[in-house]
């Protein structure tokens, strides 16, 4: 990653430009999954050392038509942002600019309200389960947030969902939906997508009515510790999907 030393300069054009192409693939293939919802949902992605400046989603601009243009360039320490023309929803203000100006090492962050993340977000005990490799990929790599509220527009909501998060891949906000943070768009991608095939496997077993069959924290610990070196998968598998977007409509860099 290009970026000065200083913790309020950003990256430089090139590396910019990138950011900003693979945080619009991200918001478009959110959508060809199905995990896209109205225009609403958020994705962002830090530009400055310090986190504080960064991109944001155009306020109600539905994921399918978002370009890398589109994308607002943001201060988290001037909400002055709130009072111009191109003001971001309100929501992802409060959280997105907080997480970011709390958390400078979550570079990317995603919300959005998938299928089957969102049903074992409203299970009595959300608790993700390690039943196989892909649930397993997150055994210790997740926080709970069980205080669901409405819609989250209050200062004191996003330093908790922040503090929640910390230290973690993954945030399951119960009656709600999922958040990822990574330190690449294609690292947030990845947990994104295997995240919600780990909550899928959780709810058809659950689904069956059987004991499930859960595997020991030593084995659980082991499986998640073993897909690191699978990492690069992640960069592999953003790259085959944005070559489909290409294919369709490459206007999405623009």
């Amino acid at each position: 990653m290009n970026i000065a030393a200083s913790g309020n300069d950003i990256l430089d054009d090139a590396a910019l430009k990138a950011l900003r192409q693979d945080l619009a693939a991200a918001f478009r293939l959110c959508h060809r999954f199905g995990w896209s919802e109205s225009v609403g949902n958020h994705f962002s992605a830090a530009v400055s050392t310090n986190g504080r400046k960064f991109l944001l989603n155009p306020r109600w601009q539905h994921f399918a038509t978002i370009k890398a243009s589109d994308l607002l360039l943001l201060d988290a320490d001037d909400p002055g942002v709130m009072n111009g023309p191109d003001a971001p929803d309100p929501s992802a203000w409060t959280v997105h600019g907080t997480l970011h100006r709390m958390l400078p090492e979550a570079r990317v962050i995603l919300h959005c309200h998938s299928p089957y993340a969102v049903a074992l977000s409203c299970l009595k005990d959300p608790t993700l389960l390690p039943l196989d490799n892909n649930t397993a990929r997150f055994f210790g790599r997740i926080g709970y947030d069980l205080s669901f509220g409405g819609i989250a527009d209050a200062a004191e909501e996003g330093e908790r969902l922040a503090e929640m998060i910390r230290g973690k891949a993954v945030l399951v906000m119960g009656n709600h939906g999922v958040s990822i943070a990574g330190e690449t768009v294609a690292d947030a991608f990845e947990d994104l997508y295997f995240f919600e095939k780990a909550a899928q496997t959780m709810v058809l077993a659950l689904s069956t009515g059987k004991p499930l069959a859960v595997l020991s924290d030593e084995i659980a610990q082991g499986t998640a510790d073993g897909w690191v070196p699978y990492r690069g998968m992640a960069e592999k598998h953003f790259a085959y999907l944005k070559s489909c977007l290409d294919k369709d409509d490459p206007a999405w860099r623009d």
